[in-house]
């Protein structure tokens, strides 16, 4: 088994990362379709050249990580089964105590630490891409500070989903994906009631707005549309990137309404009151919420079909790779590379419906500001801030993009202007 595998990752990563060059950089079209060149959206009419070669490079580049890096997480996970990594880190937790409130946790901290060391490359990559076309302007050492905080707390959290994950495996064998389901709930929405407050202040620094008018200004859009804000916040992104955004996020008493420092910078106050416009329309049409309706639904589906497809796997190769049962913690790599052949499958649906509320905020936000041109500008500035690809091939958009492509949010702008 060992020897097929790395045989057939040996031949077939290579072959499929070919391909996703050649089409990237050799077969997508990155022209402007005939029906937009000269207007607003024809990023000829408001980048340079030389922007446009960059935007061009940055974003194939970038596409080619992500395409390459969606197959090596499961990779490095069948790999620590196949050569019998799994039961090591188990008997390495059970050697230091034989409490699975102990020894799993030790388990997991294995799993995570050696998955983070083999992905380092493409996430070093991603940052020096970032770097190279002056889109991150932040150090090594804060980048890698950002990133080993990243490490230890989604660790922490996910040696806590793991414990009770596999405490209710082997107490209720058929019915744990359901229980575990249940108690993901007041998890989902606890962690969005904390987010704004307790992480996300852990890697920038957030203040009130430093611009009084602007702010009664924004406050003024958000009590028209009865959102209970006091205050808007700026955080400091300038020392770690260039790029720009801007964001409602939370809920109850704990609900912010966050602007980038580089937003404030690059835009117009009227350019920036569409931007938090268009962020007021998620929370008046209810997306933040929707968005956890559908977290927690497609959670239930998932949960249930790792149940199932779990049981055939161990079944038919864990005796292979030492797992014993579907409740052994050394099954959980199988877990993993099944939720996330599951995330991958489900991503086209879930980005069309992210567009498609993302269309409906952009309509929301020109409704209410009632200035296209400030709109347009925005998201011209936008796109040349971010080196942005305003038509990205099809297969970029089917798979990555959760917002309508810069092209399409500045057309459907201008249609707005000719009625």
């Amino acid at each position: 088994m060992k020897k097929r595998f790395v045989l057939w990752t040996a031949v077939l990563f290579p072959i499929y990362a070919f391909l996703v060059y050649l089409y990237l950089f050799h077969m997508a079209g990155t022209g402007v379709p005939a029906a937009y060149q000269g207007t607003a959206a024809d990023p000829s009419t408001f980048m340079t050249a030389k922007e446009l070669e960059l935007s061009q490079e940055f974003s194939r580049y970038k596409d080619f990580l992500f395409f390459i890096g969606i197959p090596l997480e499961a990779l490095i996970y069948l790999s620590v089964l196949v050569f019998g990594l799994s039961p090591i880190f188990k008997r390495f937790g059970e050697g230091v105590s034989r409490f699975s409130i102990i020894k799993i946790p030790i388990y997991v901290l294995l799993l995570s630490a050696f998955t983070w060391i083999l992905t380092f490359p493409i996430d070093y990559a991603e940052r020096k891409l970032s770097v190279t076309y002056g889109i991150s302007t932040q150090s090594f050492s804060s980048w890698m500070q950002d990133l080993l905080l990243s490490f230890w707390i989604g660790t922490l959290i996910m040696i806590i989903l793991i414990t009770v994950l596999y405490s209710l495996m082997k107490r209720f064998t058929k019915r744990w994906w359901l229980y575990a389901w249940v108690l993901l709930i007041p998890f989902f929405v606890f962690m969005m009631y904390i987010q704004p407050v307790v992480i996300d202040p852990l890697y920038n620094d957030f203040s009130r707005l430093n611009d009084p008018v602007l702010e009664e200004k924004i406050l003024n859009l958000a009590d028209e549309a009865d959102i209970p804000a006091e205050r808007v916040y700026q955080v400091n992104m300038s020392e770690e990137t260039n790029a720009m955004n801007a964001y409602v996020n939370g809920i109850g008493s704990n609900l912010r309404i966050v602007l980038w420092d580089t937003t404030l910078n690059n835009l117009k106050d009227k350019e920036v009151l569409f931007i938090m416009a268009h962020e007021i329309g998620h929370y008046v049409m209810d997306h933040l919420y929707l968005n956890l309706a559908a977290v927690i639904l497609s959670s239930l589906i998932g949960l249930y079909i790792a149940y199932r497809v779990l049981h055939v796997v161990i079944r038919k190769w864990g005796a292979g790779w030492g797992v014993k049962h579907v409740a052994d913690i050394s099954s959980l790599p199988a877990l993993f590379i099944i939720l996330s052949l599951l995330s991958f499958a489900s991503s086209p649906a879930e980005l069309a419906i992210s567009r498609s509320a993302e269309k409906a905020a952009d309509q929301y936000a020109i409704e209410m500001t009632e200035d296209p041109q400030a709109a347009v500008g925005s998201f011209q500035k936008l796109t040349v801030n971010g080196l942005s690809d305003v038509n990205p091939p099809a297969l970029v958009k089917f798979f990555r993009y959760g917002h309508p492509t810069m092209m399409d949010r500045i057309s459907m702008l201008e249609e707005y202007k000719e009625k």
